[in-house]
């Protein structure tokens, strides 16, 4: 059963950094597109960004403005996702995925890890 294991959320102060971490099997990393979302109660998972096998990101400029950076370091096996200047409207439980398809749907995602939450707020 192929596990993605995210790690890294907490709480935050507005204006702040937090930095999550998905661990994910070699064989899904080295060959897998890798992408986060996030969901808010009630609401549907959203896109934030995502991350080819070879390099190229993609995300979601509605979202991100500029704020979030998503990574992958090949010798840990790790896609990371930079937040900075973190809003209240960021809290929500953050998820690893990783999908063949080019496809940036929640749909399309093949595996997916538990999630962590992050919760923005002074």
């Amino acid at each position: 059963q192929v596990q993605l294991v995210e790690s890294g959320g907490g709480l935050a102060q507005p204006g702040g950094s937090l930095r999550l971490s998905c661990a994910v099997p070699g064989h899904i990393f080295s060959s897998y597109n890798l992408a986060w979302f996030r969901q808010t109660p009630g609401k549907e998972r959203e896109f934030i960004a995502r991350i080819s096998w070879t390099g190229g990101s993609v995300v979601d400029d509605d979202i991100v403005k500029g704020r979030f950076t998503i990574s992958r370091d090949n010798a840990r096996n790790t896609v990371y996702l930079q937040m900075n200047r973190l809003k209240p409207e960021d809290t929500a439980v953050y998820y690893c995925a990783a999908s063949t398809s080019p496809s940036m749907s929640g749909s399309s995602m093949d595996y997916w890890g538990k999630g962590t939450l992050v919760t923005v707020s002074s």
